[in-house]
């Protein structure tokens, strides 16, 4: 699992990694330690950085990155491309709710 350390990092490949919602962002990890499902703990993840605006700037490309990773982690085949539209997807469309996040992601392996 990721650690606030880890998507400072992530963040700082594309911008300077100053978090600028650390409540969403604690939140967040919170919940991925509360589960053994990486796809929800990428949700979760993804939801804040996205929807919550965790980092000052980079929050796309720091959810792909996020994305990707766990996707590597796990050993999935998957789209880059895919993956970004899935960012812009649940952005565009204000996707709140981890299950559909959820879903959205799975699509970037299709």
């Amino acid at each position: 699992m990721l650690n606030k350390k880890d998507l400072v990092a992530i963040n700082q490949q594309f911008h300077t990694g100053r978090i600028a919602n650390e409540g969403s962002l604690d939140f967040a990890l919170e919940q991925t330690r509360r589960t053994e499902d990486w796809l929800k703990a990428v949700a979760f993840l993804v939801r804040a950085i996205l929807i919550d605006h965790a980092f000052e700037d980079g929050n796309k490309r720091t959810a792909a990155g996020v994305i990707m990773g766990y996707f590597d982690i796990n050993n999935m085949f998957f789209n880059p491309d895919k993956v970004g539209k899935v960012v812009i997807q649940i952005l565009k469309n204000n996707i709140t709710d981890v299950r559909k996040i959820m879903r959205s992601i799975q699509n970037a392996t299709e």
